[in-house]
């Protein structure tokens, strides 16, 4: 058992309005077990950086990093391609004044002077290269703030919204983004293994939802709440998920076979302090689990066949008046006669018809693809639920977004997005949702709709002509989507899904919208676009030929005979078995391995070859997986 616990005199955040030389300095001076700084800025791909300056020097150039002085890195140590290259690789590393920094804490490294762990002060940050800025971080910055200014002109132009809300233009404060998610994650005791068999009759069970905690998985959470709170995340839960299996004891009372899915929430603000909060989470969860001797995981999908790990993403709007007054710019004035407000609509039109320029940036790799599948309450297809009328908020969770309300309590209303995974970048995904929520605003200004006339519009039937929505899509569905139609009812009505990497990325070369909607107000550029799309197809090559055929092949020489030759039913099987195994892994004189094909394909940059055939393998690895079940299953 770990003796750690959450010590209330750690310092754990320094707030922006104490990031003033003489107040740091003070703040620095009382924490000497304080002894390194690490600026934190965030590449395309979601990785954030970490180094190690040391106190002393943090103090002697303090005054030139709040006034904005860069600290010049290698741009090979960040995911940048086509922007840091070889012969121009240099980077810099820009102190952001404007958000929370937080202490990171060594509990493995005690300071012999105080007594407590040696923190580091992590200060979120930006790249830029040669001037520009370049990173995760400055797209979601450029993002918030072009929102704010459309809405604020939009509201300027068109006083009868302003009226609809309560308010005249010459109130209004300021226009902020607001965001949540709810981080899905397996901890496990790393040297046990547990049957993917056992988790499915779990899972089918609901043995695991909702249930109590119990041992060092209740200690380890309980404990990450606590932080969470000293962090100032606001924390406002944290229980057990679908997955997991009942934990064995010991004689000595302690728990092992430990194999659980959690989930952690806290409370929503502004977008890019609520990115940074989600990358610290990650962190601090990880940690404190590891000091209780469980591994975390927050892969989408770690385990075939049972549930994955959601991470699913809230945003709405609100207007923040002179008066201190807050109004949630989705809320419609009438929340018994109106779903939403006419920036509600326009923003959910936005998101619907534009969801494709969003993929790209919610799932990016084969694990995140892996998890989309039918069967797991993770959605598939791109469709939004709004409720069975005003009165019954939506429930539906087999759709890609649905919208929160409640009656009685306006601040409520929101989206929340399905379809994130926990290594979601965050960042780019809120981006992206923004750009498109703002062409779906502008087009309801446009067309002078109310939101009567806005709503017949979403849930027109498939096949009626829109004046902004497809003809041939439906965009609301309040039923089971996975348990009412079939898979080519589900492409025909909603729009067939990416399937692979290949298949998200593609749309950010092709897509007619890119440049009027994602890049508009200067936020994404061709640049950021194409160096993004390079990272995540070069991420997804090195994964199909690095790790997950090597893992298809280890499971294929796993499926070995154990029958009685003189079984025909047996031999029969186990032929078809061998047939595939042969199939998907093994050159002969006729024919290449459908792995090597893959690898081939690859090597020559035939990327639409490399999807059409990883789908083949996918679909393959799933038949033999269950061929062998049954020939197993069959043994006594």
């Amino acid at each position: 058992m770990s003796g750690f616990t959450v010590n209330p005199d750690l310092l754990c955040v320094i707030p922006p309005q104490l990031h003033k030389v003489e107040d740091i300095t003070k703040i620095l001076d009382k924490h000497p077990e304080i002894k390194f700084v690490s600026l934190v800025a965030v590449d395309l791909a979601g990785n954030d950086t970490d180094e190690k300056i040391p106190i002393a020097d943090f103090h002697d150039n303090l005054t030139n990093y709040l006034n904005g002085e860069a600290v010049q890195t290698d741009g090979s140590s960040v995911v940048l391609p086509g922007i840091a290259t070889l012969n121009d690789g240099k980077v810099d590393l820009i102190p952001d004044p404007d958000v929370v920094w937080y202490v990171d804490y060594n509990y493995d490294h005690i300071d012999p002077k105080t007594g407590l762990p040696v923190g580091t002060l992590r200060i979120p940050s930006f790249l830029e290269h040669n001037g520009k800025p370049c990173c995760s971080r400055s797209v979601l910055k450029k993002s918030a703030e072009f929102f704010e200014q459309k809405i604020t002109e939009i509201l300027k132009n068109n006083p009868d919204i302003c009226k609809e809300f309560g308010f005249d233009i010459d109130e209004l404060a300021k226009i902020n983004l607001i965001m949540a998610t709810e981080l899905e994650f397996w901890v496990n005791s790393p040297d046990e293994k547990i049957s993917t068999e056992q988790l499915t009759i779990s899972q089918e069970l609901q043995e695991q939802y909702w249930k109590r905690t119990k041992g060092v998985v209740r200690t380890a959470l309980e404990q990450v709440i606590i932080l969470l709170d000293r962090y100032g995340f606001n924390p406002e839960m944290g229980h057990k998920e679908v997955g997991g299996v009942k934990a064995a004891i010991s004689s000595s009372g302690d728990f092992h076979f430990i194999m659980e899915q959690l989930e952690v929430d806290w409370k929503y603000s502004d977008a890019l302090q609520g990115a940074d909060y989600e990358l610290c989470a990650r962190i601090f969860i990880k940690e404190v689990f590891r000091l209780h001797g469980l591994d975390v995981s927050f892969n989408a999908k770690p385990l075939k066949g049972v549930a994955g790990s959601g991470e699913h993403t809230h945003v709405n709007a609100v207007a923040f008046l002179k008066n201190g007054k807050k109004i949630n710019l989705f809320a419609p004035s009438d929340m018994k006669t109106d779903y939403l407000s006419r920036i509600g609509w326009g923003s959910l039109f936005g998101i619907m018809k534009h969801y494709d320029l969003i993929n790209p940036f919610v799932s990016s790799t084969t694990d995140a693809f892996n998890r989309l599948k039918p069967g797991f309450e993770a959605p598939t297809h791109c469709v939004a639920s709004i409720g069975m009328d005003v009165a019954t908020p939506s429930r539906n969770r087999s759709v890609l977004l649905g919208v929160v309300r409640s009656e009685n309590k306006k601040a409520v209303t929101r989206f929340e997005l399905r379809a994130p995974n926990p290594h979601t970048n965050t960042y780019l995904c809120l981006a992206s949702i923004y750009q498109c929520m703002i062409d779906g605003i502008e087009y309801m200004i446009s067309s002078g709709k109310d939101t009567k006339a806005l709503e017949a519009e979403f849930i027109k039937p498939y096949g009626t002509p829109g004046d902004y929505l497809d003809q041939d899509r439906l965009y609301r569905c309040e039923e089971d989507i996975f348990e009412t139609m079939t898979d080519e009812e589900r492409d025909r009505l909603f729009g067939k899904p990416a399937a692979t990497v290949y298949d998200s990325m593609l749309v950010l070369a092709e897509h007619k919208n890119v440049t009027s909607i994602l890049c508009a107000g200067d936020v994404f550029d061709r640049i950021i676009l194409d160096s993004y799309a390079t990272a995540m197809l070069d991420r997804w090559e090195m994964e199909l030929r690095e790790r997950i055929i090597p893992e298809n092949r280890a499971a294929l020489r796993s499926y070995t005979p154990r029958h009685d030759s003189g079984s025909a039913y047996d031999n029969a099987l186990w032929e078809k078995i061998n047939a595939m195994k042969t199939y998907l892994a093994k050159n002969t004189s006729d024919s290449k391995s459908l792995f090597d094909r893959i690898k081939d394909a690859i090597a020559e940059k035939d990327l639409a070859k490399v999807s059409s055939l990883q789908l083949e393998m996918n679909s393959k690895m799933d038949q033999i997986s269950a061929m062998y079940r049954e020939y197993c299953n069959n043994q006594i």
